[in-house]
């Protein structure tokens, strides 16, 4: 969960997550569906998808127990380089060189190394690599994370509580915020699309399930053209999904939404009536919070509801 999002956010997520799910096998056990609508509004839903495939693995592969090298651990599913090192050392007592970012910046401020993320990497990785003890390494990585955290800090440093200060180059050369040295950003394109809101006019709304794979992939959300990070969806009311009966459309406006990659514009047009597809289901408006709604969808629900109002 705090891949990508803040601790603030992750709190009432994780206590709520770990309440319905307080072990390996619970998760195991659990659908796929039910853990991404837990999972609604922190984004990154590979992230959920990936969770619960880990889980499937560990308990029937591993008897529920968590393999301890980071070699094993690499290979579950959401698994990387960081996580599976950081779990050796932290969890199991290997010496193993973790980077995240709080380490990555002290390691190149120590070195004062200009070399621009992201080949700056492998850079504090030899450092972490040379410097982790083979005594309670998981305590050195830990210590590492959160000096960065609460004193070599982005913006604002304090060097004068720092105990590694005397060995720290970008300290003595008064450069501390010149690392590390960072890409220039591009430019985020817009991407447009169009979603709908679909009524029975009994207090009930038509959701489907996305893809499983890519973009929001597996989660309850409203008809959608298929826009990406890459292309804009159709537009407009003559792009809406077939129906049964005729349907006069309404947009109730346009919701925007940032993705890691681009923004997207997505118009809501409203409806009412029956789609002619049956992949999809009715689902009360009374109970819409409780559908797992990805952002942006819940974002466009709340505007049709706004505007039938």
């Amino acid at each position: 969960m705090l891949q990508q999002t803040t601790v603030a956010t992750v709190k009432a997520y994780f206590e709520k997550f770990t309440g319905i799910w307080p072990s390996v096998e619970a998760m195991a056990a659990a659908s796929q569906e039910a853990v991404l609508a837990q999972w609604a509004g922190l984004g990154y839903y590979s992230r959920a998808r990936n969770l619960k495939a880990c889980a499937d693995i560990v308990v029937a592969q591993y008897g529920g127990q968590f393999p301890q090298t980071r070699e094993a651990l690499r290979s579950l599913p959401g698994i990387g380089d960081y996580t599976s090192a950081a779990i050796a050392a932290i969890a199991f007592g290997q010496r193993e060189a973790v980077v995240d970012g709080n380490i990555e910046r002290v390691s190149l401020r120590q070195l004062a190394d200009a070399t621009p993320l992201p080949a700056a990497k492998e850079v504090a990785r030899n450092f972490m690599e040379q410097h982790t003890p083979q005594d309670r390494p998981g305590d050195f990585v830990q210590a590492m994370m959160d000096l960065g955290a609460t004193i070599c800090r982005p913006k604002n440093p304090v060097c004068g509580l720092c105990p590694v200060r005397e060995n720290c180059t970008a300290s003595k050369a008064g450069t501390m915020l010149d690392f590390p040295v960072k890409p220039q950003k591009k430019t985020k394109p817009t991407r447009r699309g169009a979603a709908f809101f679909i009524e029975d006019g009994r207090g009930l709304v038509w959701l489907m399930r996305r893809e499983g794979k890519g973009l929001l992939g597996g989660m309850a959300a409203l008809p959608s053209t298929d826009w990406s990070s890459r292309a804009d969806g159709a537009v407009g009311d003559t792009a809406a999904p077939d129906m049964v009966d005729k349907t006069v459309w309404q947009q109730a406006g346009t919701v925007r939404h940032i993705f890691t990659h681009f923004h997207l514009a997505l118009e809501v047009w409203c409806g009412e009536g029956k789609p002619a597809s049956n992949e999809g289901w009715w689902h009360p408006l009374s109970d819409l919070k409780e559908a797992g709604l990805p952002t942006v969808f819940a974002k466009a629900a709340a505007l049709a509801l706004d505007h039938d109002s």
